[in-house]
């Protein structure tokens, strides 16, 4: 088998590599159905999806979780529920991946609750084994990955969606306060990956709906913005190789100069609904490399094998000829996808991506 990570870095610097490396997420159903069909759960390996290896932050021994349980005395919460890592209520929606979000300071009364909730401190966390991981991962060839966080996403889950927009125009303070704490571990987490040499530093929040930002660019430039470009300028500093990953759904169009001129690497998912990815490529595409492109509102679920065939090979050929291009779908695949389309996604990409 050959070196993923070799091609990781090939592409990534506008070379050539030996494949275009490409992979995919999919619903529970969705996964269940295609282990079925192929006869194993190793879908990555039987598709020849591009391997990486997770990197993480060690938790020191006898310490626990932050308990989360007085936001939540007194409240029934509807059968299934579990917290997540910020004290979040995750409600099982039964609707393909989504979840239904109960915020524990949706509530909050005051600028102090928003500083005294409990969010995990990771700036005691392990670290010394992190270099060995990524060397370990390099020996496979695999491509080291460390996924930072949300920052965004993570507020307006801990505050409540529309109690944090509220907050971005009447209480800014409060916006400001946690956000501020989710970047500090943000950039702990950050700049430990920098530091142990990983390949690939992944980061990400859906600030944009199907047609344009959700904020103004001066309150996302100020409120969000800011707060990435520092994580990323650090990592940078640290091991100027490392791939900078980012994800937002949406058309973001209107900030992708912005992200480029911070350090961006990698931009996900390019939805083809949503924006010109030819605009974005004539633009940036010396700069970027893109990770996605094959819509899943479109081509994947109502389009036909031969379609997904057709779009597969005009990605490679537009944007991935020399470097540039990681394809993927733009979310999870979910259950209307056929598995002809999933069989002719993987196989397009064999054959018109695989140049050695």
């Amino acid at each position: 088998m050959g070196s993923d990570w070799a091609d990781f870095v090939a592409t990534t610097e506008h070379r050539r590599p030996s494949r275009i490396l490409y992979h995919a997420g999919f619903t529970d159903d969705l996964r269940k159905r295609v282990a079925e069909h192929i006869g194993t759960e190793d879908i990555g390996g039987h598709y020849g999806f591009y391997r990486s290896a997770g990197l993480g932050l060690k938790r020191p021994e006898g310490t626990k979780a932050p308990d989360y349980s007085r936001y939540w005395a007194g409240e029934t919460l509807p059968e299934g529920t579990t917290l997540d890592g910020h004290g979040v209520a995750m409600v099982p929606a039964r609707f393909y991946h989504f979840w239904g979000y109960i915020s524990p300071l949706r509530n909050a009364a005051s600028l102090k609750e928003i500083e005294d909730y409990p969010l995990e401190d990771v700036s005691d966390w392990g670290t010394d084994h992190l270099a060995t991981d990524v060397a370990a991962a390099h020996a496979a060839g695999k491509v080291a990955v460390g996924w930072v966080g949300h920052m965004y996403e993570s507020a307006w889950q801990i505050r409540g969606y529309e109690q944090f927009l509220f907050d971005t125009i009447e209480r800014p303070a409060w916006a400001e306060c946690l956000l501020e704490r989710l970047f500090e571990q943000n950039m702990i987490r950050a700049v430990a990956f920098a530091k142990a040499g990983a390949d690939m530093i992944t980061t990400g929040d859906d600030v944009a709906s199907q047609k344009a930002l959700i904020f103004s660019p001066d309150v996302w430039r100020r409120l969000i913005h800011s707060r990435w470009a520092k994580v990323w300028r650090a990592i940078k500093e640290i091991c100027p190789q490392a791939k900078i990953w980012y994800h937002s759904d949406g058309n973001i169009a209107a900030i992708v100069p912005e992200l480029v001129e911070a350090g961006l690497d990698i931009l996900n998912p390019l939805q083809p609904e949503c924006l010109d990815v030819d605009a974005v490529h004539k633009r940036f595409g010396r700069r970027l490399t893109f990770d996605g492109c094959i819509g899943t509102q479109s081509t994947m679920p109502w389009g036909t094998a031969a379609e997904v065939r057709a779009r597969v090979k005009e990605c490679i050929e537009k944007y991935g000829a020399n470097g540039g291009l990681i394809i993927s779908p733009t979310h999870v695949l979910e259950p209307e996808v056929p598995l002809a389309n999933i069989v002719a996604l993987f196989a397009a990409c064999r054959e018109f991506g695989t140049f050695a």
